[in-house]
């Protein structure tokens, strides 16, 4: 169930409710692709303010296998986290696996990017595994089509990903996941053409989904067609119900689609910089590799997290030039609290309803202009 408390203009302040709590919206979600967060463990993600984290079912159900995790309790209980966990269908990995998969109306055949072994991933088995996992939120399965793709290839796309929702939806209801109080999401393609958002975005809105995510960004478009894709879909989202923009993104796009009226994303994006020593900033991203920092002995930024309550730019300099494990650990804790700050300050700049002008202001700080 979602609740949208306020606006600010397009803005939102929401929350939604799962089984495993509730998640106050504008959120962030950081990716725990296969059953962990690189790097992090579950009391460091709670102790920054982690609300809900992302799985994804393709991976899951390659390594170690949604029954052996069904076996062994479910996701939850597998990787000791409480709190809520929304799986991904494994639809993205038609684009990022195109060399590996087939695409019919039945579904995808993959080929396993581990070990080539013969894999059908359909409407069925897609829920089945979700199922099994044990998720919160499941992602229906859908096909998200490259940028930039011909018109009636992406048109068949998204027919063939509002086929695959309906019965994604008929498989959740008729299995009794619904009426347990799982909740299933479905998603928008249409790359950047506009009449294909709309329909697909009327289309799914006509279906008793829990929420709906605009998927296919992201996927090597231009910052400018991708907001373009999301602005498409968001006058046709149900008002009442969460609104979930998946893959993304910049902090300075995850403000300007709160803009739009998103209410929700996941991103790599933190986990993976920290590891190649970026960290996020009101200022912008720096490199900890850089010279300068030798001998600097402020914390990255004033911020309440352990990383920046303990150590300074030179020892967290220091353990990325000695290779040591754990600055992957205390960048990752820094990069992912910074999103999920902006996300309570987004939140609260809602509640005063002065968001556009605080994002503005947000935002040219941090592009330097």
């Amino acid at each position: 169930m979602f609740t949208l408390l306020k606006k600010s203009n397009n803005a939102r302040l929401g929350i939604l409710e799962t089984l495993h709590g509730e998640i106050r919206t504008p959120i962030f979600m950081p990716v725990g692709t296969q059953a962990t967060v690189k790097a992090l463990t579950p009391d460091h993600l709670k102790g920054i303010g982690t609300q809900i984290l992302l799985g994804n079912t393709y991976h899951l159900n390659l390594r170690p296998g949604s029954e052996l995790v069904q076996k062994l309790g479910g996701l939850h209980k597998f990787m000791n986290w409480d709190q809520p966990i929304l799986t991904d269908s494994g639809g993205f990995q038609v684009f990022s696996l195109s060399e590996l998969r087939k695409i019919t109306e039945e579904g995808i055949h993959f080929k396993s990017h581990l070990d080539g072994k013969k894999l059908f991933l359909s409407p069925q088995s897609c829920y089945q595994i979700q199922e099994q996992l044990d998720t919160d939120i499941a992602m229906v399965l859908d096909e998200c089509p490259p940028f930039p793709c011909e018109k009636t290839a992406c048109a068949k796309a998204v027919e063939r990903s509002i086929r695959w929702a309906n019965e994604f939806l008929h498989y959740a209801s008729e299995g009794g996941f619904l009426s347990k109080g799982h909740q299933v999401f479905s998603i928008i393609q249409g790359s950047n053409f506009e009449d294909l958002r709309v329909h697909c975005s009327q289309a799914l809105a006509d279906m008793p989904f829990s929420g709906f995510a605009v998927g296919g960004v992201s996927v090597g478009e231009p910052e400018e067609e991708m907001l373009k894709q999301v602005a498409y879909c968001m006058p046709h989202m149900p008002e009442t119900k969460p609104r979930y923009v998946m893959g993304v993104g910049t902090p300075v796009q995850l403000l300007k689609m709160i803009q739009l009226g998103a209410d929700m994303f996941d991103c790599v994006m933190p986990t993976r910089l920290a590891r190649h020593a970026n960290v996020f900033t009101p200022d912008g991203l720096i490199n900890l590799k850089n010279e300068r920092f030798k001998e600097d002995t402020r914390p990255i930024m004033e911020a309440n997290n352990y990383t920046c309550n303990n150590f300074s730019r030179a020892y967290l300099r220091h353990l990325i030039m000695a290779n040591e494990m754990l600055a992957a650990t205390l960048l990752s804790i820094h990069n992912v609290h910074f999103f999920l700050d902006l996300m309570e300050q987004a939140r609260s700049h809602i509640a005063q309803g002065d968001f556009d002008q605080w994002s503005q202001a947000w935002i040219m700080r941090y592009n330097g202009t």
